[in-house]
């Protein structure tokens, strides 16, 4: 099975690589083009017996009132039907009145079945099969009653992390024997087979199929080596509970571009390894913020290896990691002191959305003009301003960022944003990234 989720989040995404043990890739139609789009859902389902997407909110929503980047829009893109997920409390024939609606919106949205959640008992389930049944003309194809617990650890606005909690497999095993018991899986593969992607220009997704297939476990290396070079570039990638939070297509466009990636755990490793430069995606560092504070030899190699040049690219998670220290639930937390920017944390999201982003300011690794397109959710807000003179690289155009007008902090050859980009949006960023490594290599001094 190849899952995708439809939308920029990560934790969702996780949870469904450990139930499909493969990487389920995100389909955004915000953060890159359909023809983009196409290519990433033909390459990365070549090989599967089936393809699942997971939609985000309700069908039609979206950004504006016309429901743009909506998961019905991705839905008609790939021509790829629709199950829809009903939540039935305290309705019959009025849950027929929401399908109707949903099929009457948009026609071109291929909906071809319908799942009740939170049903009252049997006679309940039964109005309501022969009301969306004879009265919308599809079939109720799965009905799940009122469960006692929830079946996954919950947090903020989502789910926990698969990789914070040690109980991985016990929800994965409940949803499992959910799915069995109340859905009809027969009736959803049939669905699933009716599906007619025949008229998808399956050329174009030859190049995304190539990248697509590279990673299956974890990080590694893409079949073959790196491209053109016998000592390819290392580049660290922090990685563990506290660190978890990126696209795979990230890094396997760090492998394409001639990187081979090194994981490094900044709450376990005594000091920074040997790299030519540093990729620190997001995560929740508050959760683990007294080991990673505790970790003095480490934060003083990353702190040092800034001060020599090292390029570093840090996101969200990452940046908050980068700065002096992070006040957190009545105790302060000293981090790495590369930016000179301590940070806070407050109850509700202080940035959450898709972001547009204008660069404006001179960086290793996107041009000035150029504009971006990525998504933020973070808690933690810059505390203190930074001092006179501290470079911002982008101008928001839509989001918060660090101050509700910049983002992208600064400080040599380190350049940290809460702006999550995906390669597949940022085309260039691997390669930039890999050449300021390449070019970091070659300093005195630097190996």
């Amino acid at each position: 099975m190849a899952p995708f989720k439809k939308g920029p989040d990560y934790i969702d995404a996780s949870w469904l690589s450990r139930a499909a043990e493969r990487p389920c890739r995100n389909l955004d139609l915000f953060l890159f083009s359909p023809q983009v789009a196409i290519k990433s859902f033909l390459g990365a389902s070549q090989d599967a017996d089936v393809a699942i997407i997971e939609g985000n909110r309700g069908l039609f929503d979206g950004m504006d009132a016309e429901g743009s980047f909506s998961s019905g829009e991705l839905a008609k893109l790939l021509k790829t039907p629709v199950l829809l997920s009903v939540d039935v409390t305290k309705t019959t024939r009025t849950a027929a009145a929401q399908v109707l609606g949903c099929q009457t919106l948009d026609p071109e949205v291929p909906l071809a079945g319908v799942v009740l959640s939170r049903v009252a008992g049997s006679r309940h389930e039964s109005v309501l099969r022969e009301s969306i049944e004879g009265i919308c003309g599809i079939p109720v194809l799965g009905a799940i009653p009122k469960l006692p617990d929830e079946l996954f650890p919950e947090r903020h606005l989502g789910l926990v992390p698969p990789q914070e909690t040690e109980e991985v497999e016990d929800p994965l095993a409940r949803v499992r024997e959910v799915a069995e018991r109340y859905l009809d899986l027969d009736g959803i593969l049939d669905v699933a087979r009716s599906a007619n992607t025949s008229s998808l220009n399956h050329d174009s997704g030859l190049e995304q199929a190539r990248i697509g297939s590279v990673v299956r476990e974890g990080i590694g290396q893409p079949e073959g080596g790196s491209p053109g070079s016998q000592d390819p570039i290392r580049i660290g990638v922090f990685l563990d509970a506290a660190f978890q939070f990126y696209y795979p297509e990230n890094l396997e466009s760090l492998q394409q571009a001639g990187g081979e990636l090194v994981e490094v755990s900044p709450t376990e490793a005594e000091v920074l390894p040997d790299v030519d430069a540093l990729y620190l995606g997001g995560g929740f560092p508050e959760t683990l913020a007294a080991h990673l504070a505790g970790n003095t030899s480490f934060l003083k190699s990353v702190r040092e290896a800034a001060e020599a040049g090292l390029p570093i690219y840090a996101e969200c998670g990452g940046a908050v990691y980068l700065g002096e220290c992070l006040h957190y639930e009545g105790e302060s937390y000293p981090l790495a002191g590369v930016l000179p920017v301590e940070y806070g944390f407050q109850a509700k999201p202080r940035g959450h959305g898709y972001t547009v982003l204008e660069t404006v300011g001179e960086n290793p690794y996107f041009p000035v003009g150029e504009t971006l397109r990525g998504h933020e959710f973070h808690y933690t807000y810059m505390l203190s301003r930074p001092p006179e003179g501290l470079e911002f690289a982008f101008r928001m155009h839509r989001g918060y960022g660090f101050d509700g007008s910049h983002d992208g902090l600064r400080v040599g050859n380190v350049l940290a944003s809460y702006t999550h980009l995906h390669a597949l949006g940022a085309v260039g960023w691997a390669q930039a990234l890999v050449e300021a490594a390449r070019s970091y290599r070659t300093l005195p001094g630097s190996a």
